[in-house]
This record gives C-alpha cells, sequence and structure tokens, in this order.
C-alpha cells in the first residue's frame, strides 16, 4: 500500500465502524419502560454467535477493526498533519473547563427544573422536595456561570454520592456527572468564568469589589494547591468515559439482552443494517466495550473520542424519545479528551511517535 493510500485505508475504517456502531450509545433505560423478557445472558450470546451467518458477520467485523487500528499505527508516523492537529488542539486547552462546565450545568438545571435525580430515571416531585430542586437548580447556575467553581463541584459531588449510596443505587446509570466534576474541582472554572473575572477586581488595588470581598485570595490559593493535579485531567477524563462505555456495553446490553433488544424492535435498527436483533444487541455491547476499554487504556485516544462524539451525536437526532440533557455531559467529556488528549498514564503516551523529524518545532503528545 502506497503512502498515499493509507489515509483513505483509514478512513474507511473509521466510516465503517462509525455506521456499524451508531445506535450503541444510548442509555436503554432511557428509551425503554419495559424490562423486557428474563434472558440468560450468557446463553443469548452463545446462541447468538452459534449462527454461522452471525459468527461470519462478527469475527468480519472484529476483523476489520484490528485491521483497521494496524493500519492507523503503521501509516500515523508518517503523517504530519496528525502532529499538527494534536498541536492546534493543544491549545484549546484552557477551553476545557469552560466545556465541561457548560456540559455539567445544563443537565443540573433541567433535573431541577424537571425532577430528577441526575439521571431521569430517578425521579423525585419537586412540590413536595423543593430543596432537592433548588439544590440542583443552584449547583447548575454556580457551575454554568463559574462562580465559586470548585466549591459547587464538590457539592456535586457529594449528592452524587449521596444519591448514589442512600437513595438509588440506579444513579450508576449516570455516572459520567463523577469524571468532569472531579475535573473542575481541580481545574476550576477556568476563563471565561465570574471566578477569573472577579478575581481580576478583586486583586486590582483600589477598586471596590476587593474591598467587601474577604476571599478573593482564596481562588489563588486553590490554583496553586491543585496545579500538581491538573496534568493528571485528561486521565480523569478518558477513563471516565471509557467505564462509563464499558458499563452502557457490558450491562445494560450483554448482561441485559431483554431490554436491548426491546430498543431494536422500538427503533427497528434492523432495517437500517439487515442482521439480525440479537446480533445488534451483541455488536452493540462488545464495540462499546471496544472504545471503554481503549479510552481506559488511552489507546487511540483522540479516534475513540472523535468516534464517541458521532455516536452521542447520531444516537440523540436519530432516537426521537431519548433525553437530550442526559447525554449532554457526555458531550462535553468527549469534546475535553478530543482537545487534551490521552494525557500521563496511556498507550499513546508511552508508544507515540512522531510524524515530524526533531526540531521541526512541532511538540508532539
Amino acid at each position: 500500500m502506497s503512502v498515499r493510500s493509507r489515509p483513505v485505508a483509514v478512513a474507511a475504517f473509521a466510516l465503517i465502524a462509525t455506521l456499524v456502531a451508531r445506535p450503541v450509545a444510548a442509555h436503554v433505560d432511557y428509551v425503554t419502560e419495559d424490562a423486557g423478557d428474563p434472558i440468560d445472558a450468557a446463553t443469548f450470546t452463545a446462541d447468538v454467535l452459534s449462527d454461522p451467518l452471525n459468527a461470519a458477520v462478527f469475527a468480519g467485523g472484529g476483523l476489520a477493526a484490528v485491521a483497521g487500528i494496524a493500519v492507523y499505527l503503521w501509516v500515523r508516523p508518517t503523517i504530519t498533519d496528525v502532529v499538527v492537529l494534536r498541536e492546534k488542539l493543544a491549545g484549546y486547552g484552557d477551553l476545557v473547563p469552560w466545556m465541561l462546565r457548560l456540559a455539567i450545568g445544563l443537565p443540573l438545571v433541567g433535573a431541577g427544573f424537571q425532577g430528577y435525580l441526575f439521571a431521569p430515571t430517578l425521579a423525585f416531585d419537586t412540590g413536595a422536595s423543593p430543596f432537592l430542586r433548588v439544590l440542583f437548580i443552584g449547583l447548575g447556575f454556580f457551575v454554568l456561570f463559574g462562580l465559586a467553581t470548585r466549591i459547587a463541584a464538590a457539592v456535586g459531588l457529594l449528592t452524587y454520592a449521596w444519591v448514589l449510596l442512600t437513595v438509588d443505587a440506579a444513579a450508576v446509570i449516570a455516572m459520567e456527572y463523577v469524571p468532569v466534576l472531579t475535573a473542575l474541582v481541580i481545574l476550576g472554572g477556568g476563563r471565561p468564568s465570574a471566578d477569573d473575572m472577579l478575581l481580576a477586581v478583586a486583586s486590582t488595588p483600589g477598586s471596590y469589589y476587593g474591598r467587601i470581598d474577604p476571599v478573593h485570595h482564596l481562588k489563588s490559593f486553590l490554583d496553586a494547591s491543585t496545579a500538581p493535579l491538573r496534568r493528571y485531567v485528561p486521565t480523569v477524563l478518558r477513563v471516565g468515559m471509557g467505564v462509563t462505555f464499558v458499563y452502557l456495553g457490558l450491562i445494560e446490553k450483554l448482561a441485559d439482552p431483554g431490554r436491548a433488544l426491546l430498543v431494536v424492535e422500538k427503533y427497528d435498527l434492523t432495517s437500517v443494517v439487515p442482521v439480525d436483533p440479537g446480533l445488534w444487541v451483541v455488536g452493540a455491547g462488545v464495540t462499546e466495550i471496544a472504545v471503554g476499554v481503549a479510552l481506559i487504556a488511552g489507546f487511540f485516544t483522540r479516534g475513540a473520542a472523535a468516534l464517541s462524539f458521532v455516536l452521542f451525536t447520531t444516537t440523540l437526532f436519530g432516537l426521537p424519545d431519548d433525553p437530550v440533557l442526559a447525554h449532554v455531559a457526555l458531550f462535553g467529556m468527549a469534546s475535553a479528551v478530543f482537545t487534551l488528549g490521552s494525557g500521563p498514564l496511556s498507550f499513546d503516551r508511552a508508544v507515540g511517535r512522531p510524524a515530524l523529524d526533531d526540531g521541526a518545532g512541532i511538540a508532539t503528545e
């Protein structure tokens, strides 16, 4: 294969992977009400793959994916474009806190107004629980505006832990809040944010606000204290997103095929790609697990994040009754991972090779 034709092969592989995995990113519990027929997960998977046609399609898809990744790893060191793209994305790093604040603030406000505890499946009566409503709206407001961002994020983490441990363990379905809120505790509000603006005003000699704000130096102290942890934010985000994907594939699909089959039937997914419904469920589950493991390991990180973003987009607009707010945090997390890359403790960082000669003036991640 010539160098000129290699990028075409990589692009073709990415397109095939996207089409095959398209409907898999939805939370099954968000779009189904019935639990479906009880089906033994191991027996179901064995029966699906015992069909020769299903086995051939499944194995062919797996081999195509492995071949595509191998081609990419072989070609990547020769592509200058990849290095330039990485360098440009790295320049957007200061905007990541803003991305995360939007991604988590909007669904928190929505949860407060609509009356649910992080996940739409955990509803509460807003009339009977006005404190919870005010809490979620308040947290969302403070995070969105970047006001006392670290404090609001810490309160959000404690609230999520309270819901998960004492109210309903089903809150695990909204686990994406944890890495995003954790990242905000480390990063703070960033810019643009109320914290950044108020600090600038309060730190200016002679300002009126500086006279009445006794805690404006707290942000500077927290910035300095969390500085050593900032390099691990990409790791926190990609591992958090990876664990979410593994959960979606393993727990919501492979371990609960009855409910997953309802999704295939409800949206007539076999008309999109005419394969056995069982193969849809097994293929979707395995694909999500594979993407999740890649993110956890930090392997092909930006590619996995980009694919995730496509999956979220097509799922939200392809499934008309999938709650959009429930996935905004995932959008933000995928955007941040795509921007920041793998970070430390990753396969990409350990084996990455530059596509430019030494001294070419562009740093690799």
